[in-house]
């Protein structure tokens, strides 16, 4: 394979041809009403920056008044979906993902999740909806071992979750188009960090009834915008994650829109699905927009050895702060799952 260095000279070209046709073609015009309620009442909640990738454009969130809804406003179209989210969960971000999704702490995360059906029997087929490379599933399997989980995503790396045996069967494509062929196969369908990530999340849960059984289960685990962090921490809050993250949904909205699609709610859970990183996050997005930045594609030119060494210098002297709020994060996990504090719910929901 060759290195990251040559791919990245070899990714430039087409990714400043793209700069240069501007920004503007990447998004909708802007709503004037929500897209949850119909509400007109819509105020500003943020304006940022890619903190991530550093890839250029800026982009807003709004709130409903009425409903709470947060939702990107101009939204990306297809085009700018597909421009800011090439090379950050495959491509050049492939490794980077994989390191973090094989971590103790991702870890601990998805057998939490799998253990949340427990309660409700043993599923034989489970589909995993923007399951990435499948390592919820290689998880899930030590608490379901006679499960056979299948995974779905946009990506090529549900092709490798396949190949690596983290999932028996691999679909490539968009839940919505795809469900039809999936009707009634399905006990369990999990959602996890995936809703905010749709162009309509109504049509999603859609889709997860049609794929499930009668009686089969749906699990979704989504950030919540109601959360203190989100206002403690303005924009360096990482669940924000713009642009890729399109509605943030409170918990009264989904529960309400999933009764709408004859689900019955069995369980909600805002302790479990907290990820206690807020601190040590929003601190790592505040130090790398400030920086100069990596040798990235989308840039002009390769940053030069001053560019570089400042940055790794920086990195260096700010590693003790960084740790200090890693161990301030675990220790404040405790209260924050019991508080307003905790960054994530769950829901399972059973098809009527």
């Amino acid at each position: 394979m060759p290195s990251k260095g040559t791919r990245i000279a070899a990714q430039r070209p087409p990714y400043l041809h793209d700069l240069a046709q501007g920004l503007e073609r990447f998004f909708e015009p802007r709503r004037e009403d929500c897209p949850w309620c119909s509400g007109r009442d819509l105020r500003r909640r943020l304006h940022t920056t890619d903190l991530i990738q550093r890839k250029p454009g800026s982009f807003t969130l709004e709130q409903c008044h009425g409903c709470g809804h947060v939702f990107q406003n101009p939204r990306l179209n297809a085009q700018g979906l597909e421009f800011y989210y090439r090379d950050c969960y495959d491509g050049l971000n492939e490794r980077a993902m994989e390191r973090l999704a094989s971590s103790r702490i991702c870890r601990k995360l998805y057998r939490a999740r799998a253990r949340a059906l427990v309660p409700f029997g043993r599923p034989s087929r489970w589909l995993d909806v923007g399951t990435g490379h499948g390592h919820f599933c290689s998880e899930a399997r030590s608490i379901h071992p006679t499960t056979r989980f299948h995974g779905l995503d946009r990506g090529e790396g549900v092709e490798i979750a396949a190949r690596t045996g983290r999932i028996t069967h691999a679909y490539q494509g968009s839940f919505t188009d795809l469900s039809g062929q999936l009707a009634g196969r399905y006990d369990v369908v999990s959602m996890h960090h995936y809703l905010e990530h749709t162009i309509d999340p109504r049509r999603e849960l859609a889709a997860a009834r049609t794929a499930l059984r009668p009686g089969g289960h749906l699990l979704i685990e989504v950030p919540d915008p109601q959360c203190l962090s989100a206002r403690l921490l303005g924009r360096w809050w990482v669940p924000w994650l713009q642009p890729q993250h399109l509605h943030l949904i409170p918990l009264r909205n989904l529960r309400g829109a999933l009764e709408q699609h004859d689900f019955t709610i069995k369980a909600v859970d805002r302790r479990e699905p907290h990820v206690p990183t807020d601190l040590v996050a929003a601190a790592l997005n505040l130090l790398n927009s400030a920086l100069p930045g990596e040798d990235l594609p989308w840039l002009p030119a390769a940053p030069g050895r001053i560019s570089r060494l400042i940055r790794a210098l920086a990195y260096l002297s700010a590693a003790p702060l960084l740790l200090a709020l890693f161990g301030l994060d675990t220790l404040l996990a405790p209260l924050a799952r019991r508080t307003r504090l905790s960054n994530a719910y769950r829901v399972v929901a059973c098809r009527n």
